[in-house]
């Protein structure tokens, strides 16, 4: 881990551990409730490890705050900038690419705006949020391949589509040059569920 990474590990460590805190849970109910081991949620809460977006989801949903919130504390103000080069890196590709969460809104109704790009054979796959999910991508350079369920989705510069989250899907480049899109995530009602959802059967 660098350390930027590191420095982000180490925060949502303890915004993680602080959520859980704040609802008097146990390092065993959080685990159970996310779907993820203990060890996992140990270990996120230690800065200790760079969980993957999907554990990330999974813990953010458990806790009812939405990932933009484990990223950064949400801000009493409504205005929340972002300058260039201070989103959260939240995923990296073996060919440069980058996850990035550049912006997000706070529970119930979560929105994640993100800027991604994808190197020449980079592909990130995603399983299936929770119900209700859906994304929308839009191509600023390159061509990306994106996979919902058995669907392949050819979109060059300029295009874009709008899918379902809740269920199994993919980001993939698989050209020879680089690839760049700007996705948003909507995720409605985080936290109103009080038990941990099912998982998608599909």
């Amino acid at each position: 881990m660098d350390r930027e990474a590191a420095k982000l590990a180490t925060a949502i460590g303890a915004r993680v551990r602080q959520e859980r805190q704040a609802r008097g849970w146990t390092l065993d109910q959080l685990a159970g409730a996310a779907s993820v081991s203990r060890r996992m949620v140990v270990s996120v809460e230690q800065g200790a490890v760079n969980p993957s977006v999907g554990t990330l989801l999974r813990l953010s949903d458990a806790l009812g705050v939405g990932l933009p919130a484990l990223v950064e504390p949400p801000e009493p103000r409504s205005v929340k900038v972002t300058r260039a080069g201070e989103g959260a890196e939240l995923w990296s590709g073996a060919a440069g690419g980058r996850g990035v969460l550049v912006a997000g809104t706070t529970p119930p109704d979560v929105v994640e705006l993100w800027d991604w790009s994808l190197g020449p054979g980079d592909r990130h796959a995603s399983e299936a949020h929770a119900a209700g999910t859906k994304e929308l991508v839009h191509v600023l350079q390159g061509a990306v391949s994106v996979e919902v369920h058995d669907q392949v989705i050819a979109l060059e510069t300029g295009d874009a589509v709008a899918f379902p989250g809740d269920v199994d899907h993919a980001y993939a480049n698989p050209h020879q040059g680089p690839a760049r899109f700007s996705l948003a995530v909507f995720e409605p009602g985080v936290g109103s569920a009080s038990a941990p959802s099912e998982a998608h059967h599909g």
